[in-house]
């Protein structure tokens, strides 16, 4: 699997790590279609992974996919944005044409709940 986690995404798993998780937990990104331009998801910090979840390590983060999640997420830039109107991931895949978009730019942009806990992102 190929997915690519941008400077600004890692300083947010591994914040979300530091606070709530120990030294052996992962990242869990559940994603599904949907939104404009393809992807919403949920995420949370977890001591292992579930049951049918794959771990993936990049740039020594462990994250724990579900198997959906592998295959949308495989060719995906993970991005984090923060702007005073909002937070949130933004998924860049160059796989996605956003031809049912208003927007040319073929990402999905998930905002953020809540910093604890369980956090179920939209797409804007």
């Amino acid at each position: 699997m190929n997915v690519t986690i941008t400077p600004a995404a890692e300083k947010f798993i591994r914040r979300m790590l530091r606070f709530s998780g120990g030294t052996e937990s992962g990242f869990r990104l559940a994603v599904t279609p949907g939104g404009c331009s393809g992807l919403a998801a949920e995420f949370d910090v977890e001591a292992s992974p579930r049951q049918g979840d794959g771990v993936v390590e990049v740039g020594g983060l462990r994250l724990f996919l579900p198997a959906e999640s592998r295959l949308l997420l495989d060719g995906v830039t993970i991005d984090f944005a923060d702007t005073p109107m909002s937070s949130g991931f933004v998924f860049h895949d160059p796989k996605s044409t956003g031809a049912s978009c208003s927007t040319a730019a073929p990402s999905s942009f998930v905002t953020l709940g809540s910093l604890t806990g369980s956090n179920p992102v939209r797409p804007n």
